[in-house]
């Protein structure tokens, strides 16, 4: 799908907590003029309201706010641990569904040492959202991404990331 000349896309960020996911993603979105759909911020909005979230149930709600966007013509930007091959299919069926682009990229951060650090002072940014501690971050299921491009950013600048993305994405268009 095209609209204005640009191809819509899926962008669709993973990766474990403190490896930079929302940043990258926020900077993505300003500069791309992509709707920036953040997991976080969907689960706590559904324990706000008592709902208990304890499987998939905030990946569900964000691919049909995703399909959404998508049908009207807006590129959407996923940012979310995605850990499991079922939640990475989610994204695949609705970029195929909507016949848009799908790029993934999982960030990670290289340096255990710089990682930990940005687990442990981090500062919480939505409202009543409980920040997961190192060793909660260490024993979290996460599973091989083959799929993905891997964005180390230990060693790369946000900026730099920003730039790897748009430029995968320009090469498809």
């Amino acid at each position: 799908m095209r609209v204005g000349g640009t191809a819509v896309a899926l962008i669709v960020l993973g990766g474990l907590p403190g490896t930079g996911k929302s940043t990258v993603a926020s900077t993505l979105a300003q500069k791309i003029g992509a709707m920036h759909l953040r997991i976080d911020t969907i689960e706590q909005a559904m324990r706000d309201v008592g709902q208990t979230v304890a499987g998939p149930e905030g990946y569900l709600v964000a691919r049909d706010v995703a399909r959404e966007n998508l049908r009207l013509g807006l590129s959407v930007i996923v940012d979310a641990v995605n850990p499991i091959a079922y939640t990475r299919e989610l994204w695949r069926v609705v970029a195929a569904e909507k016949a848009v682009r799908l790029v993934e990229i999982e960030l990670v951060c290289g340096d255990a040492a710089e990682h930990r650090r940005r687990v442990e002072t981090r500062s919480v940014d939505i409202d009543g959202l409980r920040l997961p501690t190192w060793q909660q971050v260490l024993d979290r299921e996460y599973g091989p991404w083959t799929t993905a491009t891997v964005l180390d950013t230990a060693r790369r600048t946000v900026e730099d990331c920003t730039a790897v993305i748009i430029a995968r994405l320009s090469a498809a268009s």
